[in-house]
């Protein structure tokens, strides 16, 4: 049988993963991908803790309203990394230093 435990450590090593991502990626695009494991492992969190709320599935409720946070959230992202590089030919953040245009 599944326990909580389970949930929990499955969700913290999809956190660390993606924190280790966003820190050590240099592009754009895996930053993203980064931040978006993260809010996996916090929508793996409100699933599993509304396993034991049977009369309102508050962490179901909580889950969905995350999910699409998060695709907007990427939506957003994806449209700034597109015209970011449009206007500077890179997406690697290190090199964008000034957001003046040239």
């Amino acid at each position: 049988m599944i326990t909580l435990t389970h949930f929990l450590v499955v969700s913290a090593c999809i956190f660390c993963i993606g924190l280790y991502t966003v820190l050590s990626k240099k592009n754009a695009i895996m930053i993203l991908v980064g931040i978006e494991l993260m809010i996996n492992a916090a929508i793996l969190n409100f699933v599993a803790f509304g396993k034991y709320d049977k009369v309102s599935y508050g962490g179901q409720i909580f889950a969905l309203f995350a999910i699409v946070l998060a695709a907007a959230a990427v939506a957003v992202g994806l449209a700034l990394v597109l015209n970011v590089y449009r206007h500077y030919k890179t997406i690697n953040p290190d090199e964008i230093n000034e957001l003046k245009d040239k």
